[in-house]
């Protein structure tokens, strides 16, 4: 299903993605393409549309260059970001760039959020876990190791007394998210080191910024080499976001719900 590229020019197998979509280079580096089948179409339909949505934005993101779809297959073919994803850089090099990478963050969370037609609110995100727990469908190589022992129905019972507050606290402060602001999603120059865009748009939507900056966080833990390392990227994300004082149950709490969404 992938279309045909320029004379001289071949699909090269990449790898696969959370959803099971096939991943595609175009072996020139000027595209990407994905290729979904069955239920993970309509995953790919509203990656398409975040997608094309967003490249008119002026955030940095890829143009959508293709798109077919039929009842059972879709594929999506992006321009390629010229940058390397933050998750290989050193740790050395991703504090010189996380100010940047911040700086991206604040200016997605930064667009009107009446302009943006995507939900990713946690109404919609708790009924998705409550969906993906009830299938026992949580896969649990994306759980903290504190909690690959515990069910994951007890899981999600334990964050249920928190909902009214959270609920509350994203009607106040709603803004337009990633939805998976993970190291892997932001492209950075190797050169100047500085954020070019961002990738994966497939859980993009209105959100709580804490759905962004719970991911964004703990995804880099495992890249620091110095607890001082951490800190200092921590004390940049809310020092360049302008929030004085963080809620760490409220990081929690969306750092405890993602793992129970996908499945």
């Amino acid at each position: 299903m992938l279309p045909s590229p320029p004379d001289g020019v071949r699909w090269v197998p990449v790898s696969h993605g959370e959803s099971g979509d096939a991943v595609y280079r175009r072996s020139d580096g000027a595209a990407f393409a994905k290729v979904a089948c069955g239920t993970a179409v309509a995953e790919l339909r509203a990656e398409h549309l975040r997608t094309q949505w967003l490249a008119g934005q002026g955030i940095g993101s890829p143009d959508v260059l293709g798109w077919s779809d039929t009842e059972d297959h879709a594929c999506l073919v992006l321009s390629a970001l010229e940058g390397v994803p933050a998750s290989e850089l050193s740790a050395t090099e991703l504090l010189q760039a996380w100010p940047s990478m911040v700086a991206r963050l604040k200016a997605l969370h930064g667009l009107p959020v009446a302009s943006c037609p995507f939900e990713r609110g946690l109404a919609g995100t708790w009924a998705r876990a409550e969906s993906v727990v009830a299938r026992d469908a949580v896969n649990i190589e994306f759980l903290d190791d504190e909690h690959r022992g515990t069910p994951p129905a007890r899981l999600l019972d334990a964050l249920r007394t928190e909902l009214p507050l959270r609920l509350a606290q994203e009607a106040d402060e709603q803004v337009v998210c990633h939805g998976d602001a993970c190291l892997p999603n932001f492209l950075v120059d190797p050169r100047t080191l500085r954020c070019v865009g961002v990738i994966d748009l497939g859980r993009l939507g209105c959100a709580d910024p804490y759905v962004d900056l719970s991911l964004l966080l703990a995804n880099a833990r495992e890249s620091w080499t110095s607890h001082e390392q951490a800190q200092e990227a921590r004390r940049l994300t809310f020092a360049l976001l302008d929030i004085p004082k963080p809620d760490d149950s409220r990081l929690s709490f969306y750092l405890r719900l993602d793992p129970l969404t996908w499945g």
